[in-house]
């Protein structure tokens, strides 16, 4: 008889597994260094001995912190809280602003920017490859800039985005709309001129 493979531990099990054991903390770790290294070279830090920095940093924090974790919110949303609060911290260490930086994965930002829900006002040349996406995000705000990386590239739904940038959930929604059009807008001024 074939038996069903056990599924992996929730985030939550996870934790009140480490809550007892501290070497299950490992596991978190694990399914998060990936996505938070992504995450913070997005937010702009790029140099690799900063990201290794930095996530280290998040996860000492969140060990830190494992025991105020609330099981009855995603996990996944307190992690990358803290993870933005440390890549903010780490600017504010260097006097720095944060520059961003994608990867070649601005495909579903392209389709979401040229989609109907925009209106006809936003079009542009698909042929732009993800530099020219990355040099364009570069010049909005940090405020547009973290939502939409959230969003499109981190793949969050509002509501984690609001728990992540402790924003009400609205304003996220603002937020994305006003970089959308920004993003397109320079988007296109950059196309005119080539």
């Amino acid at each position: 008889m074939n038996s069903i493979p056990a599924l992996p531990p929730s985030d939550v099990e996870v934790v009140k597994m480490t809550l007892k054991e501290p070497n299950q903390y490992g596991l978190l770790v694990e399914r998060y260094e990936a996505k938070l290294r992504r995450y913070i070279t997005r937010l702009g830090v790029r140099n690799e001995d900063d990201q290794l920095d930095v996530l280290q940093e998040i996860f000492i924090k969140a060990y830190r912190n494992l025991n105020s974790f609330d099981t009855s919110l995603s996990f996944s949303s307190w992690i990358y809280r803290i993870a933005h609060n440390e890549a903010i911290s780490w600017y504010r260490k260097r006097n720095v602003r944060p520059e961003g930086h994608l990867v070649a994965d601005s495909e579903e930002l392209f389709e979401f920017l040229g989609s109907k829900e925009e209106g006809p006002e936003v079009t542009f040349d698909k042929s732009i490859n993800a530099a020219e996406v990355a040099q364009a995000l570069r010049t909005l705000d940090i405020k547009y800039r973290e939502p939409i990386i959230l969003r499109f590239f981190e793949h969050k739904e509002y509501d984690e985005i609001s728990d992540i940038l402790q924003i009400p959930i609205g304003s996220v929604g603002t937020l994305i709309h006003r970089g959308k059009k920004q993003l397109a807008n320079v988007l296109n001024k950059d196309t005119l001129r080539i």
